[in-house]
């Protein structure tokens, strides 16, 4: 039952605070993922970040709303998830290595912090696969919560598995998952990514 409540639930992503959880300065994470610029004007003047993630040495994979506004050129927008390839030249002697990943399973998050423009990672367990919808992921795009903690800069950043593979591309937090049906929280400060089982077609046709 318990299962069947949080399937049920709905997210709305928020931006009106920082972040959520915990995180801190990593230096694997310049080893995993990119920071990328992009034009969005800040109250300073300058652009603000996201992250990608390299997949060849042609392309990288991030957030839809981060590579709207990236100095890179976009080759393919997901039909309704919030991702996105964009090109980038990347030196790779590996191509990573992707796999779905499960509720309960632990997770580790990497990316680059608005705050810092430093390199973050955090740690944690999925806890439920929720629908998201807003202008960036509408029906039926799904995305997986999870304690682990994100800061604003981590959109587009790489969530990867226990076994080393890549299991998702984080799009943002959330302060609050409520229960459709009854408007209840059932879960509160939680960081949503996109699973790669709910891509896994669209990339492989995007990149071959």
């Amino acid at each position: 039952m318990k299962t069947n409540l949080l399937l049920a639930a709905a997210a709305i992503l928020l931006l009106s605070g920082c972040s959520v959880g915990k995180y801190e300065y990593s230096r694997e994470a310049m080893k995993r993922v990119d920071m990328n610029f992009t034009g969005i004007p800040t109250i300073l003047g300058l652009g603000t970040l996201g992250t990608s993630i390299p997949l060849t040495s042609e392309y990288s994979l991030t957030a839809a709303h981060v590579a709207k506004y990236s100095v890179q050129r976009v080759k393919a927008w997901h039909p309704y998830c919030d991702l996105a390839i964009v090109y980038h030249k990347n030196d790779m002697k590996t191509l990573p290595t992707f796999s779905p990943s499960r509720v309960g399973d632990s997770v580790k998050m990497y990316g680059y912090s608005f705050i810092s423009a430093m390199p973050v990672a955090s740690s944690g367990v999925n806890l439920a696969r929720i629908a998201v919808r807003n202008s960036w992921n509408k029906a039926p795009c799904m995305a997986m919560a999870s304690n682990a903690g994100v800061v604003q800069g981590m959109s587009g950043g790489a969530v990867y598995n226990q076994d080393d593979s890549i299991g998702g591309v984080i799009i943002g937090y959330s302060k609050a998952i409520k229960n459709r049906r009854n408007g209840k929280v059932i879960l509160k400060d939680v960081s949503l990514y996109i699973p790669y089982a709910d891509f896994k077609a669209w990339l492989d046709a995007s990149i071959s």
